[in-house]
């Protein structure tokens, strides 16, 4: 079954740092509402409500609809502002969809067969260069993910953009820059034996700051 988010949000006029603490203080998140050729809207949201749908990673490229004033309106999440220490949301910045224009968006990357890889099964590390991409797509063709799969991949093999199988009526928005945009996605490369040094010295260093602090103590004694 498809999931969906709603959320629930009221308007603001209160605006401001000062109006901002004031609706953080009180449990609210204040984010704007802007895009599909209509004025921005100042809004309120639940944090809790907020909080429990930020667990879904689908949340975070997934088509939103935002109730406000009895009509239901499609968003995505074009940014947000978390606190730097704290579990708390700042800021959010919604953008208007319409079901007739293509949107420009981050999808995230799911990468599958790692464990059927030849190159790990070799002992070689996985490295994952990317782990979302920019898409431009119809509202109704966004995908909440795309899958890499690197069961193929051995030591030394690497997956590129233009490699990667996206939906249709998906374009890769990097790829669409041209020659130089084809960015490595995901590679496996031998991992880096770390070398123990030998403490062939250790015995002696020691001793000696052994006997350093013997004679420290000496001397702290003698004055």
């Amino acid at each position: 079954m498809a999931i969906s988010f709603e959320l629930n949000a009221e308007p603001r006029s209160d605006t401001g740092k000062g109006a901002s603490r004031r609706l953080r203080r009180a449990g609210k998140v204040p984010a704007i509402m802007y895009g599909g050729g209509k004025d921005p809207e100042s809004l309120t949201l639940s944090h809790n409500e907020v909080l429990r749908n930020l667990e879904h990673e689908a949340f975070y490229s997934h088509i939103l609809t935002i109730k406000v004033g009895g009509s239901d309106t499609p968003v995505i999440l074009r940014d947000m502002q978390r606190h730097p220490s704290k579990p708390v949301v700042m800021h959010m910045d919604l953008q208007r969809i319409s079901a007739r224009e293509k949107l420009k968006t981050n999808v995230p990357l799911h990468f599958i067969g790692e464990d059927a890889a030849p190159g790990v099964k070799a002992g070689g590390l996985v490295s994952h260069e990317l782990t979302e991409v920019a898409v431009e797509c119809l509202p109704k063709d966004l995908p909440e993910f795309i899958e890499v799969d690197i069961s193929g991949l051995d030591i030394g093999d690497s997956i590129h953009l233009s490699a990667v199988t996206v939906p249709d009526g998906v374009t890769l928005t990097e790829l669409a820059r041209g020659d130089g945009h084809d960015l490595s996605v995901v590679s496996i490369h031998v991992r880096r034996a770390v070398e123990e040094e030998e403490p062939t010295e250790a015995p002696a260093a020691e001793g000696e700051a052994a006997e350093g602090e013997a004679e420290g103590g000496e001397s702290g004694e003698e004055s």
